[in-house]
């Protein structure tokens, strides 16, 4: 789960979440809520995401500045659990 959330927070592509599902989301103002383990056991979702699954949650109030921050600064607004398996993705990680 660390290694999806640092996937999905940290590796990107011209500063852009490399993920599509998550840039999509991101650019549309979403909060990268929740990593779910086995999400999805599908035969699709384990051979794609070994069933993880992510839930990204939207704050009416919040998608246009989510949007433009993540648009223009290219920050990208997760909640404390996301934060959290990345934090100890990057203490844990020799990259």
């Amino acid at each position: 789960m660390r290694l999806c959330a640092w996937y999905l927070y940290g590796e990107k592509h011209r500063g852009y979440a490399l993920n599509p599902v998550a840039n999509f989301h991101l650019q549309n103002g979403s909060v990268m809520w929740r990593i779910n383990w086995m999400g999805d056991t599908s035969p699709r979702g384990i051979a794609a995401s070994c069933g993880m699954m992510v839930n990204y949650r939207y704050f009416l109030e919040d998608t246009a500045s989510n949007s433009e921050a993540y648009l223009g600064t290219k920050q990208i607004k997760a909640s404390e659990q996301v934060i959290s398996l990345v934090s100890q993705f990057q203490q844990d990680s020799k990259l």
